[in-house]
């Protein structure tokens, strides 16, 4: 497995020192890759009485476009959005912010997408709601073009494009995307479209009901299912490193490709002490 760690945004705030610290750390430990989550904005709860998301105004969030292009001038890590709400933004905005980073990481850069699950962001960003499903889904193969052809013309339900494209177009022709989401219907676009996916759920029964979905799936769009990696996400939690190697073993032994060590929510307090547990497991994983 591919080991990297995702960045504890909720913990780390604003402070560009902690960013950069925090990055140079993580590729001095080994580890591989950097992922890193997405919202733009959050609700305030007392406006949206009864608030009941894992996330609202006060959770900061550093925007991964914006903050890749600052980590791929100081560190050669892949760099993943894992993931960003890809339909509550314009696509043609959103293969631009990619190819860029692409370029400034010299093709090291992974684009994780999902659909979300909060109206008040979508709102806020003049989208649907309700149709976001079928909007990534013509996303993604509009992504594609856009990252390979020199001019595009599409004309689909929820974008119009005349003779126009992008450049610089990226280094890689086109960026693997990926997919995060816990539903049938998620799986079964992951099967036909992803090049790997996030799952949200532990390893187990669900997680095998998952991959029998991905791999049907794959199987009917004439796809190989083995060719669709995957990510799992080992926390660090109250059993502290024992608890996180067990999560690590699981993964591995359902044939996860990558694997993200996640100290955010654990209680630490300070930079140092991200640091220091992810020290403890690059010794015992990488």
């Amino acid at each position: 497995m591919q080991i990297g760690a995702v960045f504890p945004q909720l913990e780390v705030g604003p402070d560009v020192a902690a960013v950069r610290a925090y990055a140079i750390a993580v590729e001095e430990m080994g580890y591989r890759h950097l992922a890193v989550y997405d919202h733009v904005v959050g609700a305030d709860p007392a406006v949206h009485k009864g608030w009941a998301g894992p996330y609202d105004l006060h959770s900061t969030f550093q925007e991964p476009f914006v903050m890749f292009g600052y980590v791929a001038a100081i560190t050669s890590l892949e760099l993943v959005t894992s993931i960003v709400i890809l339909p509550q933004r314009q696509t043609v905005l959103v293969a631009k912010q990619a190819a860029q980073v692409d370029l400034m990481s010299d093709g090291r850069f992974r684009l994780g997408v999902g659909v979300g699950w909060n109206a008040v962001e979508y709102e806020a960003l003049g989208q649907d709601f309700t149709t976001r499903g079928r909007r990534e889904e013509e996303q993604i193969g509009l992504l594609r073009r856009l990252w390979t052809e020199e001019s595009v013309t599409f004309d689909g339900e929820f974008d119009t494009i005349t003779g126009a494209g992008i450049a610089p177009l990226p280094v890689q022709r086109p960026i693997p995307i990926w997919l995060g989401g816990s539903s049938d219907a998620v799986y079964r676009r992951i099967g036909r479209l992803a090049d790997g996916w996030f799952p949200q759920v532990p390893p187990g029964p669900r997680l095998d009901s998952a991959l029998a979905t991905i791999a049907a799936s794959a199987t009917d769009a004439g796809r190989d299912p083995a060719a669709i990696s995957m990510e799992g996400r080992a926390a660090w939690g109250p059993g502290g490193l024992d608890t996180l190697l067990d999560h690590a073993g699981r993964w591995r032994d359902v044939g996860a490709t990558h694997l993200s060590v996640n100290t955010m929510g654990a209680g630490f307090t300070q930079l140092d002490d991200h640091i220091d547990a992810l020290a403890q497991a690059a010794a015992a994983l990488i």
